[in-house]
């Protein structure tokens, strides 16, 4: 992997920022101070850290080596949820206790990192007990900088407290964040891109090829057109570039 920059007010922030947007914590970060920043005089002539910074090499697959059930957890794969052979899952009472860890532990990551970012952001917890998801939803200001270009901040911010509630709980416990009714809205677009899609197809005969998606939003796209009896869906390309292509049957 590439060593890219990132900015913040202080080399802290823009560290917090390569982990959000590498999806990793920053111990699985190596990188270098380019600019340390400065506040300036009375906030004229002030300067923001740069650091250049990229997953360590012996940490690079860390998705690939998680375990499968988890890693679907965080971007349930449309592909490999097509291929994968059935399996008959029990699932393992979750213990009160760890509900409330998993709480706690999420509730003071996401402080942390929020006051690291500087934006005020307030957190309500819903547990499901049916499905073991603990459902996060963000309120504050400033949401748009939380959901980020498709969602990929958001994706990366649930990812990391994915990880730093499961270090400590003896459980595995999902972690659904959303803000804004976010995930639905950005579902209703997919949906509504997959059916325009699927129409040019059918009018011009030709395969039409759609931009780079996680693996969530390309199993949105494959359920939507699951049903159409004109078209059929498939994956191209490696991650992060990997895209659906929709031709006719």
């Amino acid at each position: 992997m590439e060593f890219q920059n990132y900015t913040g007010q202080t080399v802290e922030d823009a560290l917090t920022q390569a982990s959000v947007m590498l999806g990793v914590t920053s111990d699985h970060i190596e990188y270098e101070v380019i600019e340390k920043g400065s506040t300036g005089f009375l906030g004229l002539g002030s300067k923001d850290a740069v650091i250049r910074a990229r997953v360590k090499s012996a940490d690079e697959k860390v998705l690939e080596d998680a375990p499968l059930a988890e890693k679907n957890d965080i971007y349930p794969s449309a592909e490999i949820q097509e291929t994968a052979p059935k399996k008959v899952h029990h699932k393992k009472e979750i213990s009160e206790e760890d509900i409330e860890l998993a709480k706690n532990t999420a509730s003071e990551f996401l402080h942390g990192l929020f006051e690291n970012m500087n934006l005020e952001v307030k957190e309500s917890f819903v547990f499901d007990e049916a499905e073991g998801i603990l459902n996060i939803d963000l309120e504050g200001p400033e949401m748009g900088i939380i959901i980020g270009k498709r969602g990929q901040t958001l994706d990366s911010v649930q990812y990391l407290t994915n990880l730093a509630v499961n270090r400590k709980t003896d459980s595995y416990i999902r972690i659904k964040m959303d803000t804004e009714d976010y995930r639905s809205r950005r579902e209703d677009t997919l949906v509504n891109l997959a059916r325009n899609v699927a129409y040019k197809v059918k009018k011009t005969r030709r395969p039409v090829a759609l931009e780079s998606m996680n693996p969530y939003e390309r199993r949105v796209i494959h359920s939507a057109l699951s049903e159409d009896p004109e078209v059929v869906t498939h994956s191209e390309g490696e991650e992060p570039y990997r895209h659906v292509v929709v031709t006719l049957k």
